[in-house]
């Protein structure tokens, strides 16, 4: 009886490809969107097992492979690969810690150990990839329509408006952390200003200023004390409640506070830190005071107040003020008389010197601040909800302050206020 012949058994060639590929597909917008559905608490799109970590490990995953890809320069499978010299090798398990807690992602292999991905380094164990990203876009005033647009770009993946949100209201328990923190017991100098935007509320837009405080520390750091929103335009009625809170705080006193002309602003804060010197913005002052000027007379009158603002001591800068009042007291009495009235909150400067001089007689410390704080709050329109420009405006604070650095000559500005204020200088 012959034998029956053995069939020979299939190469690696004649072998099928598989029908699914080595990773979970890329999450379609219908899953995605499914999934989103079901969430009903922030734990259901940031726990462990929740919609957001799932999503992570898929799209990493995914990436690596891509990565792997490019590397090898060929897509699994592909004829390309045979005989090319590197082949994919399977994978092998990474644990990575989130902040939606640890998993674990398949990371490719090739044959020849060559591949690194750029994607993770060597040893990285933990990664907020996507979660920064979307905090940082948001930081940088991008809409959450944009944002979607941009993950998807560069991840692939497609998510919902309220899951950006969702990430950055994540933020928000150091919104109020940050914004009740303990403060110092002094600070030798305090900018107080307010910057404007548009927030709905009660179904309506409404302009409302949004209070801002900058304190320059004894070390000779500067610190954003808080953002406080109110509830329509600056009022020195505000005010009082925003010094209240920095007393509460542990704010126990304040060399200096560094303002504008707004009415009754040096009253609110001598009701809460009496023994607090005020200087009137000087810069505010020569705006106030050129609305009652003719354009064609602005640049002499500008002239003569320069003189009167730059001057070395108290007693020619009040001799300056008398010329300039009896050159143009006739045309601008207004112009000349506002001034007067505010003479004595303006000549605080005076009495130190130029050194400290040139941090106190304008508050361009704390308007420098709220222009970056403009630069992203600008695109936005108007806000849905107070808490959206906190949590905002948080964020860009993060930003800006992190490329603070102490005052230069800040040893000798210290030495001076410390003799200055003797008894109240701490240390």
């Amino acid at each position: 009886m012959p034998r029956a012949k053995h069939k020979p058994a299939p190469t690696t060639a004649d072998q099928p490809a598989p029908t699914t590929p080595l990773h979970p597909a890329m999450p379609s917008v219908e899953r995605v969107q499914q999934e989103l559905a079901t969430a009903t608490s922030i734990e259901d799109f940031f726990g462990k097992e929740g919609i957001f970590a799932r999503l992570f490990a898929t799209t990493m995953e995914q990436m690596l492979e891509a990565e792997l890809t490019a590397h090898l320069g060929y897509e699994p499978y592909a004829p390309e690969g045979r005989n090319s010299g590197n082949t994919r090798n399977g994978s092998r398990p990474r644990r990575l810690r989130t902040s939606a807690g640890d998993h674990t992602i398949q990371v490719p292999r090739d044959r020849n150990s060559t591949f690194q991905p750029a994607l993770l380094d060597p040893y990285q164990t933990s990664t907020n990839e996507l979660e920064e990203k979307i905090i940082a876009l948001y930081a940088k005033g991008v809409s959450a329509r944009d944002i979607q647009q941009t993950l998807h770009e560069l991840y692939g993946i497609t998510i919902s408006a309220a899951t950006v949100s969702a990430v950055t209201d994540k933020v928000w328990s150091l919104v109020e952390a940050w914004q009740n923190r303990p403060l110092e017991a002094v600070y030798p100098i305090m900018y107080l200003d307010a910057i404007h935007m548009k927030i709905r509320r009660d179904g309506r837009v409404q302009n409302t200023a949004v209070y801002v405080v900058l304190g320059l520390t004894c070390t000779g750091q500067r610190d954003v004390l808080g953002h406080w929103v109110g509830d329509g335009s600056e009022g020195a009625s505000f005010w009082l409640s925003v010094l209240s809170d920095l007393q509460a705080r542990g704010v126990e006193d304040v060399f200096i506070a560094c303002v504008d002309g707004l009415v009754g602003f040096s009253e609110a804060i001598r009701a809460i830190f009496p023994r607090t010197v005020v200087q009137r913005c000087v810069i505010h002052q020569v705006r106030q005071s050129l609305t009652y000027v003719g354009w064609n007379d602005r640049k002499a009158f500008v002239a003569g107040l320069r003189q009167v603002y730059q001057a070395p001591t108290r007693e020619l800068a009040e001799t300056k003020l008398l010329e300039l009042g009896e050159r143009w007291g006739g045309q601008y009495a207004m112009a000349v008389r506002c001034w007067e009235r505010a003479w004595e909150e303006l000549a605080t400067m005076f009495d130190y010197p130029p050194d400290i001089r040139r941090l106190i007689y304008t508050t361009n410390a704390v308007e420098g601040y709220n222009r970056q704080l403009r630069k992203v709050t600008k695109t936005k329109g108007a806000f849905p909800t107070v808490e959206s420009v906190r949590k905002l405006l948080y964020l860009v604070n993060r930003d800006i302050t992190a490329k603070w650095v102490t005052l230069p000559n800040w040893a000798r500005i210290r030495n001076q206020l410390a003799i200055r204020f003797d008894g109240r200088f701490p240390g």
